[in-house]
Formats: structure tokens, sequence, C-alpha cells
């Protein structure tokens, strides 16, 4: 199925940096799979966030990101990746990176972001982790966990945003126990 069968539009603009293939995947509800092919920089980052959300637009809030052929993701670029979350959160989505090259997941830790998402090596993985959902815990709070910028162990009693007492990065910790940027 094309591109613009699934998200109306989606190839009127075009990247030679970075092409994206969509598959839906249909035992998943709103479900697609988003192939990555070429790079993310400063540069296409504003092309990427711009598909992306066509994409989040036409009604698909579970996101596997195939990644196999991605070669290189800058800090923005995972900053993207960080917005997605935030904009499929709300709706009862989630965003899982599929096929990561080695390269590209060292950045993701070294900036601290691997702890944020969903991270699995194949498709079958990708499709149970939705088919589950997130799990649920009848409490995760207090919940102990290492603040994304300088790894200093935290604690949280309740969901909401806070500060890091070393740091002083802004965080937000939601319902389930996600830490997040923000």
């Amino acid at each position: 199925m094309a591109n613009n069968e699934l998200v109306p539009g989606f190839d009127e603009d075009r990247e030679d940096s970075l092409k994206i293939q969509l598959q839906k995947l249909d035992d998943v509800a709103s479900c697609i799979i988003i192939t990555l092919n070429g790079y993310i920089d400063t540069y296409n980052s504003v092309f990427f966030q711009k598909q992306v959300g066509k994409i989040i637009s036409a009604g698909f809030v579970n996101l596997i990101f195939n990644c196999a052929s991605l070669n290189y993701v800058s800090s923005t670029g995972i900053g993207s990746f960080t917005s997605f979350l935030k904009l499929v959160k709300p709706k009862g989505g989630d965003v899982v990176l599929m096929n990561i090259q080695p390269k590209v997941y060292e950045v993701f830790s070294l900036l601290g972001f691997s702890q944020f998402f969903n991270i699995k090596d194949t498709l079958s993985e990708a499709e149970e982790f939705f088919k589950k959902g997130a799990p649920v815990e009848s409490s995760v709070f207090p919940k102990i966990f290492a603040c994304p910028v300088c790894s200093k162990k935290l604690k949280a009693t309740k969901s909401g945003r806070f500060r890091c007492s070393d740091c002083k990065s802004i965080l937000a910790i939601d319902q389930g126990g996600h830490v997040f940027l923000g």
C-alpha cells in the first residue's frame, strides 16, 4: 500500500537525506510501521517532524519506527522522537524503536534517552508490546530512577513535574512511572 493511501498527501514533501516508508500493522489498533532510511540531523528534522505529524493526524498513535537503515541521529533528531512520544501518549498511544543500529543506540544512551523509549529487536517483539499494553501495576510510586541528564538517583512520590536536585533539569513523570524531560 502506498504512503499516500495510508496518510493522504504524505509523499508531497520529499527529503533526499531521509526516506520514509509506511506500512499499516493490522494486528494492532491505530498502529503503523515507519521505516526510516538515511539520517536525521538538524537540517532535516523539521521535515521528519512534519511527516510524522501527518501520520499522527491521520489517526495513527501506536508508532513503530524501523531504524534498521537509519545511519545517524543527532540530538535534534532524538528530540523529534521525544516530541512524538509527547504527542501520542495523551491519545493512548506509544512509540517503539526497532532494529536500532549500535551507533545510533549509543547516541540515545549517551544522551540518557534510551530509558524513555521502548526499544525492540524484532517486529514480533514490537507487536507483542502493543498487544500486551503497558504493564499495569497497583502503584508505581514511590519510584526511584536515574536523572536522564546527569544520572543522579532521584525519588518521585507521585506523578508530575519536578527539578533534578543536581543538574536542575526539569523532569516530568507520568502516572505509569515514565520519566520525560519537560
